[in-house]
């Protein structure tokens, strides 16, 4: 007597007759590896905390990044020789210097001043002191002591009226108290015009070599010339040449007549 062998599930419980041990149609499919890997990683679960590391992260590497920038640049003192260097940071405390000493001088006036028994008196001395120092810085005044002669040969006629208002533009930032250029007195409101070979100061011409005759501290007008791509440097690239010579006693006697203001009044009184 035969007996029919009842198919079984790969689990072992008992099938139904025709089961092929397949889902059934319609049923839940089976992921391969890569599929399930895709699924994992798309679309992605992006946290709080991480989008905040990720800003984080960016701002860091602009900053680096703008840093490294910077630091490439080129500067007009990367190619300077150490003396160079060392010679403005001389030029920059002097200037320093000279400032404390103008604060501390005009302390000292006002502390004379309140302590004077007779201020009408001091007040009058000051006064004049205060007029020639205007004097002297208008032109109305002649004035000498210590500076420097700097005298500029043209021969090629290529310094242009610029050129010479750097010059006077140096002076003046190194203490440069009175100036003249070929007799002509320089004041607050002296131009250059003309051409190279062809240069007027205020309307007068003049001509090369051009001898600027200056008063202030040899020591500080000497270096404020040469620094490097200063005056000096940029005539000798138009083939002209820039001597300076100290002196303890230089004479601007060079004047310029008083000028009466049009509308300007004293709000005084």
């Amino acid at each position: 007597m035969s007996s029919v062998e009842t198919p079984r599930n790969e689990d072992g419980t008992a099938g139904t007759a025709g089961s092929t041990g397949l889902p059934p149609e319609g049923g839940p499919q089976q992921l391969t590896g890569r599929q399930r890997l895709a699924a994992g990683l798309w679309p992605p679960r992006v946290t709080r905390a991480q989008l905040i590391v990720a800003v984080l992260l960016f701002v860091l590497g602009l900053g680096l990044a703008i840093q490294v920038r910077s630091n490439n640049d080129d500067s007009a003192l990367r190619g300077a020789r150490q003396e160079d260097l060392v010679r403005i940071l001389d030029e920059l405390d002097d200037r320093t210097q000279r400032l404390e000493d103008e604060k501390q001088r005009l302390d000292d006036q006002r502390t004379e001043l309140e302590n004077s028994s007779d201020q009408a008196e001091e007040a009058r001395k000051q006064t004049l002191e205060k007029e020639q120092q205007l004097g002297i810085l208008a032109g109305t005044a002649a004035a000498q002591g210590p500076g420097i002669t700097l005298t500029i040969s043209d021969p090629s006629g290529t310094v242009a009226p610029d050129m010479l208002l750097d010059a006077i533009q140096e002076l003046r930032a190194a203490g440069a108290e009175a100036i003249q250029v070929d007799g002509v007195r320089v004041v607050a409101d002296t131009y250059f015009s003309g051409t190279g070979g062809d240069v007027q100061v205020d309307g007068r011409p003049v001509t090369a070599p051009y001898e600027f005759e200056v008063i202030g501290k040899p020591q500080d007008l000497e270096p404020a010339l040469n620094i490097p791509g200063g005056v000096v440097q940029t005539l000798e690239k138009e083939q002209a040449t820039a001597t300076v010579t100290r002196a303890e006693k230089i004479v601007v006697d060079a004047l310029r007549p008083a000028k009466r203001p049009d509308y300007a009044r004293s709000s005084s009184g």
